[in-house]
């Protein structure tokens, strides 16, 4: 792993903070939660963290840390008022804290397979449908129940 608070401020176009500063221990903090949840999703999901590209890891802690540095808190919009006059400025708002992008998670390959949309869709071989099933008669659809039980579950015979 070779993000450093120096990598942070060369994505982010600035000058790299004083070794020791607040704000790069901040910096180094952050990296560090980032690298937690890399190591967390990958222990939970029985995946070497060891087994993943150096380069992607560098890439998904570098992003997380600049986002998070760029909007640190949730705030979304600030109000000033002077006597009758108001000013107020919207922010585009950050989780408050590091966190990983679905995009991201997928990148490391540490996406979870049995997540809600893990649906086969593919019939099963040897599912044998009702002589009066909708297939039969040239339908792009199972009328009988076969396709989701593995045999007719709908129109039984008389």
């Amino acid at each position: 792993m070779t993000v450093t608070p120096a990598t942070i401020a060369v994505a982010l176009g600035v000058a790299a903070p004083e070794p020791d500063s607040a704000t790069w221990n901040q910096w180094a903090l952050w990296i560090g939660d980032a690298l937690l949840l890399i190591t967390a999703r990958a222990e939970e999901l029985g995946i070497d963290v060891a087994t993943i590209d150096e380069a992607k890891i560098d890439y998904v802690v570098r992003e997380a840390v600049v986002t998070q540095v760029k909007r640190p808190d949730d705030a979304t919009q600030v109000s000033i008022t002077v006597d009758d006059g108001t000013t107020s400025k919207s922010y585009r708002s950050g989780k408050g804290r590091v966190s990983i992008l679905d995009e991201w998670w997928l990148m490391l390959g540490l996406t979870d397979p049995s997540g809600a949309f893990s649906i086969d869709t593919v019939p099963r071989v040897g599912v044998s449908h009702a002589p009066w099933c909708s297939l039969a008669f040239g339908a792009e659809y199972c009328s009988c129940g076969a396709d989701i039980a593995g045999h007719p579950i709908y129109e039984m015979s008389p």
